[in-house]
């Protein structure tokens, strides 16, 4: 069973919306194929709905992707004391997307992952909670604090 056009592109939406770099999509759908393989591989029935199960695993994805870049970092400060700090590049990008950016980067794994599949995926909250194996509470609790958390970065950065 292979990923059509549509769950591919979703794939690589979720994603981006989940903070991994474009240069790395291409990897984390064929992530997501590998796994949908293995499960076939391994005689587990096929999802039911294909699609919400690839925007569920790459939004694991993109938390492994974080935790990664988390460690990375760790390392570089260790080496920071080693070399002068790099300088931000000159692109220009909108406030908008920048401040979007830096809110969703200060969400939680857990929170980030919610509110990309709830209004990115556009996943239902029940759909969510059984992906993730969680209560519908917790999937609506981590959307409460997740959009207020993103809403109040957008006002105190006073773009919207």
């Amino acid at each position: 069973m292979l990923l059509d056009a549509a769950q591919e592109r979703r794939v690589r939406a979720v994603l981006a919306l989940g903070g991994v770099p474009q240069s790395d999509l291409p990897d984390g759908v064929q992530q997501v194929r590998l796994r949908l393989l293995e499960r076939t591989a391994s005689g587990q029935e096929a999802p039911r709905d294909v699609s919400a199960w690839a925007a569920v695993v790459a939004s694991r994805l993109a938390v492994d992707w974080h935790r990664a870049r988390r460690r990375q970092e760790r390392l570089g400060e260790r080496l920071a004391s080693l070399r002068e700090p790099a300088h931000p590049s000159g692109e220009e990008t909108s406030l908008l997307s920048l401040t979007v950016a830096q809110g969703l980067d200060e969400l939680t794994d857990a929170q980030r992952q919610v509110l990309v599949l709830r209004f990115f995926a556009d996943l239902p909250v029940r759909a969510i909670a059984e992906e993730l194996g969680v209560p519908e509470g917790t999937v609506k609790s981590r959307l409460h604090t997740a959009v207020r958390a993103l809403r109040d970065r957008l006002h105190e950065d006073e773009v919207v």
